[in-house]
């Protein structure tokens, strides 16, 4: 109750809450309507999944500018799913989409009760962006069909879409295409003017020129049954579990991701909290209600959510005004809502997915040297892979790229700068000196099955290029802790310097990892040498011993 209770502010803001549902209203559903179409449902399943959208994250949320809608991405899984497993027809693939939106739903649920608030972090930002990018080719070309009037296309390799297109643009429907390119010039022409919703400007006058379209044979949207229908969906077969949760893991990640990207945006833009765990049962109730329902898969996308921000929102008010709005004008303008031309609705997606086709979005990753190939990799598995394949193969190849550069050896010789305490990699810093009787070096990545026997080889052979060794020190700062594999190359590293006489010790460790060493008791490695927390201390250490034993006769 608490949570319904904070909903709504007094004063000023309350009016520009109102204001802002009531402007950003007119532009979520003609959208949801458009997305419907990319997904392969019927108009309603994406007004439905607005209206539950906005009101469950309205009421239950914790992020004052999210816009909890269908979005372009989940609605291009969800097509790319259903498609798969029903094929085209109409009435098989809308119950499949329910159970996945339900199905997606439950996985929300989970995680969210398994606290896995960090689930977002395995689509890095370089392979979001990526295949934001690639996605948004696909739901632009697949949508190029319905603005010039040539037959619907079907997969999702592009270069067979473009030759398809291609072959079908010599029958193109002339007045389609100039309701579309009219369409599309205003919606462009529109961001001059922020505080006007476009999209609602181009819907009044498609709905205006409706009848003089269709009588030239361009498609209107058509009837629109918002009766709910509140039954449990049908189950996946045997066969077909196995898919279906697959699916639902996918359409998981993807809205999280999403998601997760705009609210801390806006937290982090206005000092607000984010509560992870809380957004992803918020999640998975809209999704399970939506999906019982018969709607559409519900996230919150960044366009809409800086729609809100921009429109002067400054609590989830905003959010609960656009969905009295939302069903206010569907119960008052349904049947105008149903004469909107298909040319417009295209339109209105093409526009959508344009912000996310800007180049400019990797000129950072050039500029920084960084994840260039993860990203341009994500692109080209959307474009030759399909939507689905695609983002798999982009999560597996940015892990493969973070092992590959996890399991490259890196191993730093430090030595002292000037007189001070500090401890620096001698390549990068040629004035430091090494004592001519110890060796201390560093791991620059965290030690674990992939590179710690690597590693440690490479530490042998610097130590084998050292006469006169008396002590390796090993700094382990990089590594919060140890697995098998890397206690057993450490004990092994260990048991080799003490057969050629040389004593190993220990220095920086984190506590998980010293917990782990002294559990492990290697015998040339005592407790003492374990408890050293720099460098500077290992060596004044080894020094005092050196002192103490040459004192003594």
């Amino acid at each position: 109750m608490s949570a319904v209770l904070k909903v709504a502010p007094t004063g000023s803001t309350t009016g520009t809450d109102i204001l802002a549902g009531l402007s950003i209203a007119g532009l979520l559903l003609p959208e949801a309507v458009a997305y419907s179409g990319i997904a392969g449902l019927p108009p309603q399943a994406g007004v439905i999944a607005l209206f539950v959208g906005l009101a469950c994250y309205g009421l239950l949320g914790r992020s004052r500018f999210a816009i909890v809608s269908a979005t372009s991405s989940s609605a291009a899984v969800l097509a790319a799913g259903t498609l798969a497993m029903a094929g085209s027809g109409q009435v098989s693939r809308a119950a499949i989409a329910a159970t996945l939106v339900l199905l997606t739903g439950g996985c929300f649920l989970i995680a969210s009760i398994a606290r896995l608030g960090g689930l977002s972090h395995l689509i890095a930002r370089p392979v979001l962006r990526g295949y934001t990018f690639g996605l948004a080719c696909v739901i632009a070309l697949k949508q190029l069909p319905h603005l010039i009037g040539v037959p619907e296309l079907h997969g999702d390799f592009v270069p067979l879409l473009l030759v398809r297109l291609l072959r079908d643009s010599a029958g193109l429907h002339l007045v389609t295409l100039g309701c579309g390119v009219v369409a599309l010039a205003l919606l462009f022409a529109g961001e001059w003017f922020r505080r006007v919703p476009g999209s609602l400007v181009v819907i009044v006058l498609g709905v205006a020129a409706s009848g003089w379209l269709a009588q030239r044979g361009v498609p209107l949207t058509g009837e629109i049954q918002l009766a709910p229908q509140w039954a449990w969906p049908t189950w996946p077969s045997s066969g077909q579990w196995l898919p279906s949760v697959e699916l639902a893991a996918a359409l998981l990640l993807i809205l999280y991701a999403e998601s997760y990207s705009s609210i801390r945006g806006f937290a982090l833009k206005h000092g607000d909290k984010v509560d992870t765990n809380r957004d992803l049962a918020v999640l998975g109730l809209a999704n399970a209600i939506s999906g019982l329902l018969h709607g559409m898969p519900v996230g919150a996308g960044y366009s809409g959510t800086s729609a809100n921000e921009a429109a002067g929102a400054r609590s989830r008010l905003s959010g609960l005004v656009a969905a009295a709005c939302v069903l206010l004008m569907v119960c008052l303008l349904l049947r105008w809502i149903e004469r909107i031309p298909q040319p417009v609705l295209a339109a209105i997606v093409i526009h959508a997915v344009s912000k996310s086709m800007r180049l400019s979005t990797f000129a950072p990753y050039f500029r920084w040297h960084r994840d260039r190939l993860v990203a341009l990799a994500a692109v080209l598995a959307v474009l030759s892979l399909g939507i689905l394949n695609g983002l798999l193969f982009a999560i597996a190849f940015s892990l493969i790229m973070l092992l590959r550069q996890l399991a490259t050896p890196r191993l730093s010789v430090l030595g002292r700068l000037g007189n001070g305490h500090d401890f620096v990699d001698i390549e990068q810093h040629p004035e430091a000196v090494q004592a001519p009787d110890m060796l201390i070096v560093r791991p620059e990545e965290p030690l674990f099955f992939v590179n710690a026997e690597a590693v440690l080889a490479q530490a042998r052979h610097r130590v084998e290029a050292r006469q006169g060794l008396q002590r390796v020190i090993l700094s382990l700062e990089e590594c919060p802790d140890l697995d098998g594999t890397a206690l057993e190359a450490v004990s092994d590293f260990a048991a080799w310097l003490s057969a050629r006489g040389i004593e190993l010790r220990v220095a920086r460790l984190k506590n998980a990892a010293r917990d782990a060493l002294s559990r492990l008791a290697i015998p040339q490695l005592s407790p003492q040498a374990l408890d050293y927390w720099s460098v500077e201390d290992a060596v004044s250490a080894i020094s005092s011993t050196s002192s103490s034993a040459k004192g003594n006769p």
